[in-house]
């Protein structure tokens, strides 16, 4: 495809494919092999020089792995992307592409637990700190909290469970003024909803297990690089690629590669020696996804929203978390963003606390009781106790996540059927079915029994 103008739909079919010439198949194969044949030993020596464009090793690339990177760089409007084995995989390899000992990051707060473990665990073990932003609208405090050690932002387009929308282009410019990139993890939003890189992001990062793929049958990430920051604009904050490299024959990664110094980096040094390669059977999952992810994503929203008006008139539910809604104080970024809608993960409250919560939890039976998101399957889930587990009563207040707080993936049902199910939840609290709940939620685990999910 070389047309501009083509809408999404027709992109997320056709983007990014090279016909297979030796067999004329339409859809790509599936390359199950660990390597690659060379030619000859000149062959061989050229692909590892980078001179010769083919394969040699399933880590390092992958023709089934490579489809899915040039149509996912597409549809979000990067320059290029690594495909990688899961979402949390995906953050990992950003993160390391851009950080070093001693090094700084400004996060928003409302991020997924596993990422803040990311940070503040494992990279905290490396020497790199973290500064969360409280109001990820006020701009100001994503400006006071840089450090000169500060190397990136971090943020995500639609948080979970609360779907409190990021102001993309207001904290990029203010990273850009700061002389760092901004990192967006786009997995809720997807680039149906919104293209980050359109409002000033410089990486993007997906889980693409989730809505991507759509189905919940397979792990995926993938990182994408907006192409369009200054790496070499301060050499020195980012000396790994702005120093001579005797791999490159004393070239930097800025001067040999110039806006692609990062992804090349990130893909040449952090992703193929870490080693989170992805199956290519997963990617031909993925890719399987991608092809209906705007007929998936529509639906998922609208029932979202029809979802989300219905439970804020229920007399139980103390407020509904949905941008999409008027009464939400995100519902203008939302707007501004995501006309399209707001997305289909979102949070309501009970005013019974975790045994009400429990109680109708147990009560649905459409519903699916699981730990995943952007599954055509709608799926229900009580943070405080899964999770969010892990964080302390204030920790969980200050996030807004509440006992009562019950965390929705909306699926592509009919809604009707939905409405009906989470009926069956209130009809349990109105029964005063929470003896048994009430029991049950007064169980807390050891800390080591606590297990980080999405």
């Amino acid at each position: 495809m070389t047309d501009d103008d083509h809408g999404f739909a027709t992109e997320q079919v056709h983007g990014g494919f090279v016909p297979d010439a030796g067999h004329g198949a339409r859809v790509p194969a599936i390359h199950m092999s660990s390597g690659f044949l060379f030619e000859d030993a000149a062959q061989a020596r050229d692909r590892f020089a980078g001179t010769d464009d083919g394969y040699t090793y399933t880590r390092l690339g992958n023709p089934t792995n490579a489809d899915v990177e040039r149509r996912v760089a597409l549809l979000e409007r990067g320059t290029e992307a690594i495909l990688v084995s899961s979402g949390q995989a995906a953050a990992n390899v950003a993160f390391l592409g851009l950080l070093a000992a001693g090094d700084h990051v400004v996060s928003a707060n409302s991020i997924y637990e596993g990422t803040r473990g990311l940070l503040v665990q494992n990279l905290g073990r490396l020497g790199i700190e973290v500064d969360f932003v409280t109001d990820a609208r006020d701009l100001d405090e994503w400006a006071r909290l840089v450090r000169p050690e500060t190397k990136a932002f971090f943020a995500e387009t639609i948080p979970n469970p609360k779907n409190d929308v990021l102001d993309i282009a207001g904290v990029a410019d203010t990273a850009h003024r700061a002389g760092v990139p901004l990192v967006v993890d786009n997995t809720l939003a997807t680039p149906y909803l919104v293209r980050p890189v359109e409002h000033g992001a410089d990486v993007v990062v997906h889980s693409a297990s989730k809505f991507l793929s759509g189905h919940g049958s397979g792990l995926g990430g993938v990182v994408v690089d907006g192409g369009s920051f200054d790496w070499a604009a301060v050499p020195e904050r980012f000396p790994h690629l702005t120093r001579p490299e005797p791999s490159l024959g004393g070239a930097s990664y800025a001067e040999r590669f110039g806006s692609r110094a990062f992804i090349v980096f990130a893909r040449d040094v952090i992703a193929s020696r870490i080693g989170p390669t992805p199956s290519p059977f997963n990617a031909f999952l993925l890719r399987q996804g991608i092809e209906t992810l705007s007929l998936r994503v529509e639906r998922h929203t609208a029932n979202a929203l029809t979802v989300a008006t219905w439970l804020e008139a229920q007399p139980e539910v103390t407020s509904v978390d949905h941008a999409g809604l008027a009464s939400s104080p995100y519902h203008d970024l939302a707007q501004r963003y995501l006309p399209r809608g707001a997305g289909s993960v979102f949070a309501f409250t009970l005013a019974g606390g975790t045994a009400a919560a429990y109680a109708f939890i147990d009560a649905v039976q459409l519903f699916s009781r699981m730990t995943h998101l952007g599954d055509v399957r709608s799926l229900i889930l009580h943070p405080a106790t899964t999770t969010h587990a892990g964080r302390t009563p204030e920790e969980r207040a200050e996030q807004g996540i509440d006992d009562g707080l019950i965390r929705l993936s909306v699926g592509i049902e009919d809604v009707a059927d939905l409405l009906r199910d989470l009926e069956r939840g209130f009809a349990a609290l109105r029964a005063g079915d929470t003896d048994r709940a009430e029991q049950e939620s007064a169980v807390v685990p050891q800390p080591h029994a606590i297990v980080e999910e999405v």
